[in-house]
């Protein structure tokens, strides 16, 4: 028995996220590597062996590998050259790293060189087996982001619209059947659900693509303005008319004319709309004669227009001529299962952009999974672009998510909202400790890291403070 490693009564259970993964055991001391072996063979590692730097690298490059666990106590090569070594030669191989030194200086030094975890001597059969777990958890989110990559470059679904739950296929189903027509149609949704995607996939997967697509915000624009927009205007029409303008509806000639938030149109200009759409011509602001036009009006809204037509807020006859087709697309609660699919999408994006690639944590994931984003897809864009902004490592962790999403600590929350007083940093400091080791389950080597402080001085706190965990 090696004295890099303390007795622990705990007996390891295979973990079927470590099936078929590949460790290779790096290090001098015969006796630790046995023992290591021994421990990630329990838990369902494959486990080989080499004595030096020299001999592991050999062997990556001859049989697969995807985890190293590295002894820094070399004789020639220091552990973090090793580690480099390593890294250099196989990028996609994780590394956890062992040292005897419990300095912090250490671990981050090995941290910032490419390891992906390390073991203080001496540790416990628990501490190792953690690890082991942990590599395990991460290389299969690895795996499972990489096949949603491929997936990604062979197929997003229709366009650049991402989606295989089952409400999506009825979505493109409808899609593609519109495409192909020159009638209305009315495109439902929540806000963030990405409307005018479905609509850019409408004209652009239909015979009239090479014409243009204008979208107008119909609530964006204030109702002085919306005609002339649409319509035109002659020259004089009003004040500030200059020159004669061209309106829209014209201007998109054999093309596609978005509405997007038609509820927003004003009952008045909902009259000259619907004569727009009936008699397929318009008059412009000003003008005595009217104008041929030919053009498609695809519309959209969050709001309930069957409402709307009740209380008078919407024109019966508008919105009939406009609902000719209708396309209701689902809201992100209720297509869960695309949200792995949605947020590699992004994070392949964003890796892109910044040159980083970007990656969720299991935990991370199912806080994703669990909020009902009334925002839908616009909301898990912007959280996504928050974390990859704010992150300091590739890795988002759920703590990394805003606590919209993940929920603020019952104890934090109502010391700091609803308590009316200073509250002292010592105490601000325990709820930050207590609620990182909550947050994770228990794990304090993890929780001691990602508050930025060491092992030891996480328990000297906990022993200050009186905590049981």
């Amino acid at each position: 028995m090696t004295a890099a490693i303390a007795a622990s009564p705990i007996v390891p259970q295979p973990l079927a996220s470590a099936a078929l993964l590949n460790l290779l055991i790096v290090g001098e001391d015969r006796a630790l590597r046995e023992m290591c072996r021994e421990v990630a063979s329990s838990l369902g590692y494959r486990g080989t062996s080499a004595e030096s730097p020299e001999q592991a690298l050999r062997m990556l490059d001859s049989q697969d590998t995807d985890l190293v666990l590295l002894d820094f106590k070399l004789h020639g090569l220091t552990g973090v050259q090793a580690l480099r070594q390593i890294k250099g030669a196989r990028h996609d191989v994780e590394v956890v790293v062992v040292t005897s030194n419990s300095s912090v200086d250490v671990a981050v030094e090995a941290m910032k060189a490419g390891a992906f975890d390390y073991l203080s001597k001496p540790f416990t059969h628990e501490e190792l087996t953690v690890a082991l777990e942990r590599a395990a958890a991460h290389l299969r989110l690895k795996a499972e982001n990489r096949l949603l990559r491929e997936k990604l470059k062979s197929k997003q679904g229709f366009g650049n619209i991402i989606g295989r739950a089952p409400e999506m296929d009825k979505l493109y189903r409808i899609i593609a059947k519109a495409a192909h027509s020159m009638h209305p149609v009315l495109i439902l949704g929540e806000s963030g659900t990405g409307k005018e995607m479905v609509a850019r996939a409408i004209h652009f997967s239909g015979p009239f693509r090479d014409k243009p697509f204008i979208p107008v915000d119909c609530g964006s624009l204030v109702p002085t303005l919306i005609e002339s927009e649409l319509f035109g205007h002659v020259k004089g029409a009003f004040t500030g008319a200059a020159q004669a303008k061209e309106g829209l509806l014209a201007i998109a000639e054999g093309g596609t004319v978005f509405l997007d938030e038609v509820g927003e149109l004003p009952v008045d200009l909902q009259a000259k709309m619907l004569r727009a759409l009936q008699e397929k011509e318009i008059r412009p602001v000003g003008s005595t004669k009217s104008v041929p036009i030919n053009v498609r009006i695809l519309a959209a809204t969050n709001r309930d227009l069957q409402k709307a037509v009740v209380e008078g807020a919407f024109r019966r006859d508008l919105y009939f001529r406009l609902n000719v087709l209708s396309v209701r697309i689902p809201p992100l609660r209720e297509r869960r299962q695309d949200i792995p699919l949605l947020a590699t999408s992004v994070l392949e994006r964003l890796s892109q952009e910044n040159r980083c690639r970007y990656e969720l944590s299991d935990d991370a994931m199912k806080s994703l999974m669990a909020y009902d984003w009334p925002g839908n897809v616009r909301e898990l864009e912007n959280c996504l672009q928050r974390c990859c902004a704010l992150n300091s490592g590739r890795l988002i962790e759920r703590l990394d998510l805003p606590t919209t999403i993940t929920g603020a600590p019952e104890k934090f929350t109502s010391n700091l909202a609803t308590e009316k007083r200073i509250v002292p940093l010592y105490e601000l400091e325990k709820q930050a400790i207590e609620n990182a080791i909550a947050s994770l389950n228990g794990d304090k080597l993890m929780a001691a890291k990602l508050l930025g402080i060491g092992k030891t001085t996480l328990y000297r706190k906990l022993k200050e403070y009186g905590a049981e965990f």
